[in-house]
């Protein structure tokens, strides 16, 4: 996937434009610091340690290695992270700079001696006014619907999960964006999937956010973007391009003091958008071409206040994809499920200490399945 690269001449060509000499700037650092102690149960046999799914639950990654113990405890800080911001007045004109990195996913540490993991880019951009430039969460998604669960993501299979770099303009509720291609294809028959950077179409999203007079808050969402692969795989030659879609709506519900929070998506072609690229956006058929694979995903969230410090989030998650095994094989991804309950003590605002429960179920189409129990403790304190 290609990152955004941003450069002071960006900034600078905003600052002449604005007539910078009027400029006040207000700078902000912020971020968290997190540390989790993971007891997981994985049916079939752990992962090695450092793998990805011993970081945080990732759909598609719990069926096992065999031969493996099936229980193992994992402590780590990995979560933290911190970001730096700038807000500048220009004559009216606000323009906005934000980075932010964490230390997730890396396999280039161990847990031998020091635990060392490179930092990632996880935001990086700039906003005038209504414009917005560079890698942040697609507009697609709606991050503010998210269930507070411990879990790095929590809901993994039911909700859109991207960032990426894109450019974006926004209009009161609306939002419109082009943002980076990248097609992910089951080869015909199946075997490994096939990753293509080809093509110079982007993916378009729009989506439309609103608040109700009860403080709900709702968006809806919809991308239209081509699936394309030109490149040549072993001995074979690809060279085919399909339309791909999708709908995703997402809201906050206040209940009083607790919350009622929900995603449902659904479309053709949406492959990594989904689920962590839990299934394709499609397959190639006997003649070469890119066939679009269905898929549905959602997750219901329930959090409850006990008192002000206490609370508890319980929260429910699903995927399916509707694969035509005659072009996939059978060993392909098919639907993946989890479940969450927690209980989260805030003593004070910026420090949360807390355990969650996690049970996730993954099927092959074949039949085979997967399945990890996880109990997680976390401290966390935002700065």
């Amino acid at each position: 996937m290609k990152q955004a690269t941003l450069n002071l001449s960006i900034v600078s060509a905003l600052l002449v434009m604005s007539g910078g000499a009027h400029a006040a700037t207000d700078m902000t650092f912020g971020g968290y610091i997190k540390a989790d102690v993971m007891f997981s149960d994985y049916g079939n046999g752990a992962p090695d340690s450092g793998a990805l799914s011993r970081q945080f639950y990732v759909p598609g990654t719990i069926y096992g290695t065999e031969g493996n113990g099936k229980e193992v405890v994992d402590f780590q800080a990995r979560e933290s992270r911190f970001n730096f911001k700038t807000v500048t007045d220009l004559d009216g004109h606000t323009l906005t700079g934000f980075i932010e990195l964490d230390f997730m996913t890396h396999t280039d540490g161990n847990e031998r001696v020091s635990n060392s993991y490179s930092p990632r880019i996880r935001h990086a951009f700039v906003s005038y006014d209504e414009w917005t430039v560079g890698q942040t969460w697609t507009t697609f998604q709606n991050p503010g619907a998210l269930p507070e669960n411990l879990d790095f993501v929590g809901a993994a299979e039911g909700t859109p999960f991207v960032r990426q770099s894109l450019i974006r303009y926004s209009s009161g509720n609306w939002q419109f964006a082009i943002e980076n291609p990248e097609t992910t294809i089951t080869p015909f028959g199946g075997g490994s999937r096939i990753t293509s950077g080809s093509g110079v179409v982007p993916d378009f999203v729009g989506r439309y956010n609103f608040n109700t007079s009860d403080g709900s808050s709702f968006s809806v969402a919809a991308i239209v973007r081509q699936l394309n692969v030109e490149q040549v795989v072993g001995t074979t030659s690809y060279d085919s391009s399909e339309m791909g879609y999708g709908a995703s709506v997402a809201g906050v519900i206040p209940v009083g003091k607790d919350d009622f929070r929900f995603t449902a998506t659904y479309g053709e072609g949406l492959g990594r958008y989904m689920a962590l690229n839990y299934a394709n956006a499609g397959v190639v058929d006997a003649d070469g071409d890119i066939q679009a694979i269905k898929s549905f995903g959602g997750f219901v969230s329930y959090r409850h206040w006990w008192t002000e410090q206490w609370r508890t989030s319980v929260t429910f998650s699903g995927f399916t994809a509707d694969n035509d095994i005659a072009l996939t094989g059978e060993a392909v991804n098919k639907s993946a499920y989890s479940a969450y309950v927690n209980l989260l003590y805030s003593p004070s605002k910026p420090l949360t200490f807390g355990v969650e429960f996690m049970h996730a179920l993954n099927e092959l189409e074949n039949g085979y399945e997967g399945d990890l129990n996880r109990i997680i403790f976390s401290a966390k304190y935002v700065l």
